[in-house]
């Protein structure tokens, strides 16, 4: 917070100081490394989604749409993609922990820095611009561990059906011998009746 006085010195002193401690927290909470994303580029983002207690990685491919507040802590961008015929926009925080990765995948050069007249276009009228191949990516150091991590619940999911399966299945082959050895023995006793008759 910058606080007003009428001393100039006192002023810029915590104008400074604020500067400082955004500079401090970015360095501290932001990711590091991040591409160099514009309004016009094609991204995917890879963002964590927890349902029913399981974590996986979703991926959302678009065009960034617009760029807001720069990339401080509070930086968003904002990206659509035609799903099934329907525009669909979503806004992502760059510095979220829930972003694993992003991904540069085509870069086109426009002449504005918000490209919401994309809504109304549709088919030809979106005019195809020559591609800048500059591609950049941007991984989160921890999403290995993670993907570790989720690999062995999987992993461990996957070993618990198996042997809940290999029991019923045991317990089937049980029942199955004990089926089949009380059918021999109702066949020797009515081979023996009918050799005592």
């Amino acid at each position: 917070m910058i606080y007003l006085t009428r001393n100039l010195g006192d002023s810029k002193f915590f104008l400074n100081k604020t500067i400082m401690n955004t500079f401090d927290l970015t360095q501290q909470f932001g990711k590091k490394k991040l591409p160099d994303i514009r309004p016009g580029d094609t991204v995917r983002v890879h963002f964590k989604i927890t349902e029913a207690g399981k974590t996986r990685i979703q991926i959302f491919e678009g065009i960034v749409m617009a760029m807001k507040h720069g990339k401080g802590l509070d930086g968003s961008i904002k990206i659509r993609k035609i799903s099934g015929g329907i525009g669909v926009e979503r806004t992502f925080p760059l510095h979220s922990p829930l972003i694993s990765k992003f991904e540069k995948v085509k870069s086109i050069k426009v002449k504005r820095a918000k490209l919401y007249f994309l809504r109304d276009l549709v088919g030809k009228k979106k005019k195809k611009k020559t591609e800048i191949a500059e591609y950049g990516m941007w991984e989160e150091d921890l999403t290995e561990e993670e993907l570790a991590k989720m690999e062995e619940e999987k992993a461990q999911v996957a070993a618990k059906k198996a042997e809940a399966k290999a029991k019923k299945q045991a317990e089937l082959d049980e029942k199955f011998s004990e089926a089949q050895a009380a059918h021999e023995q109702t066949e020797t006793q009515e081979e023996k009746k009918e050799e005592v008759k």
